[in-house]
């Protein structure tokens, strides 16, 4: 799928969340640590993701739907969702539970291709070129 040259950058990203989430769904005992560690580093290299995503990109989206459209209301959600496991995770330490890394990498790979496959497709539809390039260049400097 193309990727307009403004959603690249985050597209990237999501590439590397879904190593980590394919990480988290193989875990098992003795990548259970190694898989926890990798989705902590990745969350927090992904907070300026995050806020680039709930400043510039969604706020540009709602321009040309709702504020309250069901794929903006998800990616909120499942943002908040993340933080709060990613947190849990770490409060458990160094032995997580199997099942609940399972089930994370399960929702991180299900937000990604949310965005990549629903969200981002109807950005790129919705936003004019000229719209498109002042997006690029906000998160060029977000």
């Amino acid at each position: 799928m193309r990727r307009s040259e403004a959603l690249k950058p985050l597209s990237h990203d999501h590439h590397q969340g879904l190593y980590v989430a394919l990480q988290l769904k193989r875990a098992g005992p003795d990548t259970a640590a190694e898989a926890r560690e990798a989705f902590l580093d990745f969350l927090g290299r992904e907070a300026a993701h995050f806020r680039a995503e709930e400043e510039l990109l969604l706020p540009a989206f709602a321009r040309h739907c709702e504020p309250d459209d069901p794929s903006i209301v998800r990616v909120l959600c499942e943002h908040v969702d993340l933080r709060r496991r990613g947190q849990d995770l770490a409060r458990a330490g160094a032995d997580p539970d199997l099942a609940q890394l399972h089930e994370l990498g399960k929702r991180l790979e299900s937000h990604i291709r949310h965005e990549e496959r629903e969200l981002f497709p109807r950005i790129e539809d919705s936003l004019s070129a000229g719209e498109l390039e002042e997006l690029a260049a906000a998160l060029k400097t977000a």
